[in-house]
C-alpha cells in the first residue's frame, strides 16, 4: 500500500460503475426535445426514448426479469431494437440480439444455450421464431412487435403485443445500475466456425468505452445523424446504439437496406455517418440516377469485412463519401482497429491510396494492446509487412469470455492475449493487415460463413466424395463461397443440381455461387491444399462475371 491508498477509499461519491445506460439518461435530461429516433414518418425525442426504455424495463421486471436473465431480440433496425439496448440492461438483464438471417435450428440452439426467458420478435420474423421454438427446449415469453414499416402478412400467434406490454410499464421506473461494471450487458453468438456457435459475453465497462471510442474514432460531432445500414444484431450494432446517446445524435432507422431510402435519408435527414459492408456502398453507387440525390455535405462511411475494390473507393469519393476501413470481432465489441488516415496519403496515386485503405490499421483509443504475434512463442513478428502471425488483442474492450464454455475461453486468452484466429502482418509504421483467416472464415456481405459448415452440407450429398470450400473474391459481396468437388466413383452431378441441394441445407447467403468439379489437391499426408484452391478461386473470379 502506498501513502496515496491510506484512508482514500472508494465510496459512492467518487466511484460509480461505468455503463452506457447513463448516456441516455443524460441525453434525456439535457436535450429532452432533441430528435433521438427517426423511422419513416415517426419522430421520437430523447425524453420519449428514455421513457419508453424505462417502460420496457419496468414491464420486463414485472415478468420477473432481473440480474443475469437473458432477453432475446429478433428484430430489424427499428425503434424497438434501440429500446431493447437500454430497457433490457436497465433490469440487470442481458440482451441477446439474434441474427435474423440464421435458420431456425441455429436460433433454437442460441435460445437454449443463452437460457432465454423472453423473446421480442418482429412480426416479419414470427414464422422463423415459431419454427425455432418448436426445436428449442426453453419456453420463453414471446412478445410481438408490429412495425408500421412492415406491410407483410400476419401469422397466427398467441404472443403478447409489444405496445400493450410496454404500456404496463412505468415510464419513471427506477432502473438498476450494474452492481459492477464487469456485469454482463449483452451476449452475441459467433458464426460457429468450429462446432456450435459460441456465446460472447460483453460487459457494461467495455460497452461504455467502445461506445465513446466510436465517437472519437469516427469524429462524430454533437448531434451527428447516423443511418442504420449496419444490422443492430451485429455486435450490438458495433455499440453505436449507445454511442448516439453519448453525443446526443439522431438514429435514422432503416428496416431494409435499399438504395432509394438510403439516398433519401442522406439528403432529407442530413445523415452524417453510416456503417456497413462494401456491398452497401456498391448498392448506393450502382443505384439508378433517378434514385440518387446530390449531397451538400460530406458523409463518413465506415466499412469492415473485405477491403473495397479500388474503383468503388474512387466512385464513393466522387459522390461525396469519405470511407474508412475498420476491423474487429464479436469478441472485441465490434471494431477495435481503425485505418487512421494520414493527410499526406491523400496526395498519393489512387492505386497507392487503395493499397493503404486495404490495411486494417491501428488500435482504437479504448483498446490497450494490438499486435501480430507468433502464436507458439507469443513474440511479436518483425514489422516488415511480410512475416505472418496471429492478430491478438488486449484491453477493456475484449469480451468477458464465452458463456458456459470455459475451455474455449481459456484457449482464447492463452498467454494473456485474446487470440483472434486471424492471420496478418505488421507494417513498419505499425499498421496491421490481414492476410488470411484461420478456420477459413468467408466474409460475404458482412456475414461470416463457415467453410466447414458449407462442406458438411456438401458431404451429405451421396455423390460427393471430397468437398473443399474457400473464399472467392467478389466485387459486390466482398467474398463468396467457391466449392471444389471430387465426385464419388461412378457418380455424375452438375452445378445446378448441387446448388439446389445446398439451398435445402443452408441459409441462402451461404450457398456457393461457383462449383468446380475436379480432383482435390492434397498433401502427402492427405490434407487438402486449400492455398492451391484459393489461388484457383482468385483466377476464376477474374474471368467470371459478377452475379
Amino acid at each position: 500500500m502506498t501513502p496515496y491508498d491510506k484512508d482514500l477509499d472508494r465510496n459512492p461519491a467518487n466511484y460509480q460503475p461505468l455503463t452506457p445506460l447513463t448516456f441516455l439518461e443524460r441525453a434525456a435530461s439535457v436535450f429532452p426535445d432533441h430528435t433521438a429516433i427517426v423511422h419513416g414518418p415517426l419522430r421520437r425525442s430523447y425524453a420519449e426514448f428514455y421513457a419508453r426504455a424505462r417502460q420496457l424495463a419496468s414491464a420486463l421486471a414485472q415478468q420477473g426479469i432481473g440480474r443475469g436473465d437473458t432477453v432475446s431480440a429478433v428484430l430489424a433496425n427499428t425503434p424497438a431494437m434501440l429500446e431493447c439496448h437500454y430497457g433490457v440492461p436497465m433490469t440487470g438483464g442481458v440482451l441477446h440480439s439474434v441474427n435474423t438471417r440464421l435458420d431456425a435450428s441455429v436460433i433454437a440452439f442460441q435460445l437454449d444455450h443463452a437460457l432465454s426467458k423472453v423473446v421480442i420478435v418482429d412480426r416479419e420474423f414470427m414464422p422463423l421464431v415459431q419454427e425455432a421454438l418448436a426445436l428449442a427446449t426453453v419456453s420463453p415469453m414471446v412478445i410481438q412487435y408490429d412495425d408500421a414499416e412492415f406491410t407483410g402478412p400476419a401469422v397466427p400467434t398467441d404472443a403478447a403485443d409489444y405496445e400493450t406490454f410496454l404500456a404496463k410499464g412505468d415510464p419513471a421506473f427506477d432502473w438498476l445500475m450494474p452492481r459492477d461494471e464487469w456485469d454482463a450487458i449483452a451476449i452475441n453468438y459467433t458464426s460457429g466456425t468450429t462446432g456450435d456457435p459460441k456465446g460472447v459475453v460483453s460487459h457494461h465497462r467495455g460497452a461504455y468505452l467502445l461506445a465513446q471510442g466510436n465517437a472519437l474514432t469516427t469524429s462524430m460531432a454533437k448531434h451527428a445523424v447516423y443511418l442504420w445500414t449496419l444490422p443492430m444484431f451485429h455486435c450490438n450494432g458495433w455499440c453505436f446504439p449507445w454511442t448516439l446517446s453519448a453525443i446526443i445524435g439522431t438514429h435514422v432507422c432503416l428496416r431494409q437496406v435499399r438504395a432509394e431510402p438510403i439516398w433519401t435519408a442522406l439528403a432529407e435527414e442530413g445523415v452524417t455517418h453510416l456503417c456497413g459492408a462494401p456491398i452497401v456502398m456498391s448498392l448506393m453507387i450502382s443505384a439508378p440516377a433517378a434514385q440518387k440525390r446530390k449531397l451538400d455535405h460530406k458523409v463518413q462511411v465506415f466499412t469492415a469485412a473485405a477491403p473495397p475494390p479500388e474503383k468503388l473507393l474512387a466512385d464513393m469519393k466522387l459522390a461525396g463519401f469519405d470511407v474508412t476501413h475498420l476491423y474487429g470481432l464479436t469478441e472485441t465489441y465490434g471494431p477495435a482497429v481503425v485505418n487512421d488516415w494520414h493527410q499526406d496519403w491523400s496526395d498519393l496515386p489512387p492505386a497507392e491510396q487503395a493499397a493503404l485503405k486495404s490495411r486494417q490499421g491501428v488500435r482504437y483509443l479504448p483498446l490497450e494492446g494490438l499486435d501480430v504475434l507468433d502464436p507458439d512463442t507469443m513474440l511479436p513478428v518483425p514489422r516488415d509487412g511480410k512475416t505472418m502471425g496471429e492478430v491478438m488483442f488486449r484491453g477493456n474492450v475484449v469480451m468477458k469470455g464465452y458463456f458456459r464454455n470455459p475451455k474455449a475461453t481459456q484457449e482464447a486468452f492463452a498467454g494473456g492475449w485474446f487470440h483472434s484466429g486471424d492471420l496478418g502482418v505488421r507494417h513498419p509504421d505499425g499498421y496491421i493487415q490481414l492476410k488470411d483467416r484461420s478456420k477459413d472464415i468467408i466474409i460475404s456481405g458482412g456475414e461470416n460463413i463457415s467453410s466447414i459448415e458449407v462442406e458438411e452440407a456438401l458431404y451429405r450429398h451421396p455423390a460427393v466424395e471430397i468437398a473443399a470450400v474457400v473464399a472467392m473474391p467478389h466485387d459486390k459481396w466482398g467474398e463468396t463461397p467457391c466449392a471444389f468437388i471430387e465426385l464419388a466413383a461412378g457418380q455424375t452431378l452438375d452445378a445446378a443440381a448441387l446448388g439446389q441441394w445446398c439451398k435445402g441445407q443452408l441459409a441462402p447467403y451461404k450457398v456457393p455461387r461457383h462449383f468446380v468439379f475436379m480432383p482435390i489437391p492434397r498433401t502427402s499426408t492427405g490434407k487438402i491444399q486449400k492455398f492451391v484452391l484459393r489461388d484457383q478461386a482468385r483466377q476464376i473470379a477474374k474471368t467470371t462475371p459478377a452475379g
